[in-house]
């Protein structure tokens, strides 16, 4: 899954949990630093004699140079054995802070407290790409701090961080309650803006093309001033190559037949429908089979 407070955290374990009642397969949701530590686990411990398997959620950036063997810790051994069974949500880029602090832009973090994600996880790879791509150095920042999404909004309302990055989707829980504790001293929780035409934006779309598009958060998410634009990526649930069929079939099955039951666990599952899970049918990382017999039993593939 993902950091305690995030998104794939509460998705993962509502997932196993219905995969457990459907009897489609014994599942163990795992706590983990996130999208690298996934496919690490699922390219590694993933073990048929032993009929032992690691799925993983995994933003489209990280799951693609992993794959492709672009990222460092994949670059003897890509994770050319990732399948997708489904896309689930899109996950946004936050810059989060607060309106006293300032911080309007990328560049004024320059000087200040500020948390890149935890170590291993999507959002410090994308942190540091904004970052690059801004021209802003963490060597700048007065104090480099790598927290996960709750450490981070707690350090954030207790005045000893400035701000910092987190990529998920929304509402993440962490930063609703962020909101609410910085409303009750008085401040406003306040996200740093990408628009469509800044240069990180744009680096983005040259880097992961068909992967990251433009997003919006709107201002009754969170409670900020403005609704705040910024980078959406797709996240998305894989398996390895080596699930057998039945069981791929089986697994997607029982999540597609249990829609509301995940949407009420975990809000960001309103975008988990049978048109968004084939988004990327033919795309660089190839569907599961199993995956792909359901969408086509259920209508959704030709």
């Amino acid at each position: 899954t993902g950091s305690t407070g995030g998104v794939f955290f509460y998705y993962g374990t509502a997932l196993a949990d219905i995969l457990n009642k459907e009897g489609a397969v014994e599942a163990q949701p795992v706590q983990t630093g996130g999208s690298y530590d996934n496919l690490l686990l699922l390219r590694d411990r993933t073990n048929p004699r032993a009929n032992i398997y690691y799925c993983a959620l995994t933003t489209t950036d990280s799951a693609y140079v992993a794959f492709t063997g672009e990222e460092p810790r994949f670059k003897q051994k890509p994770a050319t054995n990732a399948r997708v069974l489904f896309y689930m949500y899109p996950s946004f880029i936050h810059i989060v802070t607060t309106e006293s602090s300032g911080i309007r832009v990328v560049q004024d973090l320059k000087g200040k407290r500020v948390s890149t994600g935890q170590p291993g996880s999507s959002t410090e790879n994308l942190a540091l790409l904004v970052l690059q791509a801004a021209g802003v150095s963490p060597d700048s920042f007065s104090k480099r701090e790598r927290l996960p999404v709750a450490e981070g909004a707690k350090a954030l309302a207790e005045g000893t961080l400035d701000a910092f990055f987190w990529v998920g989707g929304v509402p993440t829980g962490s930063l609703v309650e962020l909101s609410q504790t910085l409303a009750r001293k008085g401040d406003r929780i306040q996200l740093v803006p990408l628009p469509p035409q800044s240069t990180p934006v744009q680096v983005f779309q040259r880097r992961f093309p068909g992967v990251s598009a433009p997003g919006v958060i709107p201002k009754e998410v969170y409670g900020t001033r403005n609704d705040t634009p910024t980078l959406s990526f797709w996240n998305f649930f894989i398996c390895p190559a080596s699930l057998p069929e039945e069981a791929a079939y089986a697994l997607t099955k029982a999540t597609f037949e249990n829609l509301e039951a995940l949407r009420q666990a975990v809000p960001a599952a309103r975008n988990t429908t049978l048109e968004n899970a084939v988004r990327f049918v033919g795309g660089a990382i190839p569907y599961h089979e199993g995956a792909l017999r359901y969408f086509r039993e259920a209508g959704a593939l030709k």
